[in-house]
């Protein structure tokens, strides 16, 4: 067992999801690399002192370069604004340092493409943070995919669905300006990666990509919203599986509609992150009358789920999701073996995410051209 340094960029909410992560893994994993908290980077040097000390980090950083060269920091994680991502992978990378980066992999396709380009060069670890599709019950699916046991895959629908700019009458932010920020930078990349796990590599999509919102109050009066609340997503993929795709960050009621429904020759699956430690399977076989869904709780027998709790239906949460993350980059740098989710599978999210609005703009469908 050794310990690793750590430098974190970041350390707002998904800094601290990072930070929290990174002190709990090594007991909860019992992982031969022990990460050791070495310095986080934020905006300002008080906002960094206070992360610091919050977190407790040996030293803070108002600049990331700092981070970057400093020789105690071995590995990187970034948790900071996604336009931010490129410039801080590739230094990181030059500087012979594995990276951990926040979806979406950058703000834009020519950066997905240059970061992919950037790990692959040098050869180290990397990985991007999708952390739902890690939860026990998602990966439990994933494995009866994969043995087959609801047959043949006929059709998928997913949703990755919220309502925090439902109302109307909330103020123009940050949120609602720039291509990146919409429901198509923020929240698709979620369920696209979820698309990707579940049914593989998406060959076309046809997109609608709407602003139902589009303008929100402002300190002067009215603010125009120049990017999208909403989306949905027809799709076919390479295996030849029709699907569809909804992405909504006014969806009213919703709260963490991240769920997907998948219907095959022998059965069904369903889940929704909303009841995340529950998998909802039927299957097409004994007498009619006793068919129906199963409602199959998580518990030690599903994929990560015993690391954390020994009761069955007792449940996993969101910030398990993140420690389950901080273990497979961990792994990957000790083993030198890539682990899923590499760059490479978020800039395949960034080629469905380009198809979609290419689609949007021309009516037509379009092809998902991988790089």
């Amino acid at each position: 067992m050794r310990d690793i340094g750590i430098g974190l960029v970041g350390g707002g909410y998904m800094g601290k999801a990072h930070a929290v992560a990174l002190s709990a893994v090594g007991a909860v994993f019992d992982t031969p690399l022990r990460p050791r908290l070495q310095v986080i980077a934020a905006a300002s040097p008080a906002s960094a002192e206070g992360y610091r000390r919050a977190y407790g980090f040996a030293r803070a950083a108002s600049d990331w370069r700092d981070l970057v060269a400093d020789p105690a920091v071995e590995a990187v994680v970034i948790a900071s604004p996604q336009a931010t991502h490129r410039a801080i992978a590739e230094a990181a990378f030059a500087a012979g340092k594995p990276v951990f980066c926040e979806k979406p992999l950058g703000a834009s396709l020519a950066d997905a493409r240059a970061m992919t380009a950037a790990a692959e060069a040098s050869g180290l670890p990397n990985m991007i943070g999708f952390n739902y599709v890690r939860t026990p019950a998602t990966q439990f699916a994933r494995r009866l995919l994969a043995e087959g046991a609801i047959g043949t895959v006929t059709w998928f629908r997913a949703e990755h669905s919220e309502d925090f700019l439902a109302d109307p009458a909330l103020p123009a932010t940050w949120r609602t300006s720039g291509r990146a920020n919409g429901a198509m930078g923020d929240l698709s990349p979620h369920i696209i990666n979820c698309t990707l796990a579940l049914m593989g590599p998406i060959a076309e999509v046809s997109a609608r990509i709407e602003t139902v919102h589009t303008t929100r109050p402002g300190p002067s009066g009215p603010v125009a919203v120049d990017n999208d609340d909403q989306a949905q997503i027809m799709l076919r993929t390479a295996s030849g599986v029709m699907g569809h795709l909804f992405i909504s960050r006014v969806a009213t009621g919703r709260k963490m509609g991240y769920a997907y429904e998948i219907h095959g020759t022998k059965g069904a699956i369903r889940f929704d992150q909303e009841d995340q430690n529950a998998l909802w399977l039927y299957r097409a076989e004994g007498p009619n009358a006793t068919r129906g869904f199963t409602r199959i709780l998580t518990g030690p027998d599903h994929p990560d789920y015993l690391a954390f709790c020994q009761g069955p239906g007792h449940g996993t949460g969101y910030q398990d999701q993140i420690i389950i993350e901080a273990r497979d980059f961990l792994s990957a740098i000790a083993t030198g073996q890539p682990v899923w989710p590499r760059f490479r599978d978020g800039l395949a999210v960034a080629e469905v995410i380009e198809a979609a609005f290419l689609s949007a703009a021309s009516g037509r469908w379009q092809d998902v051209t991988p790089a």
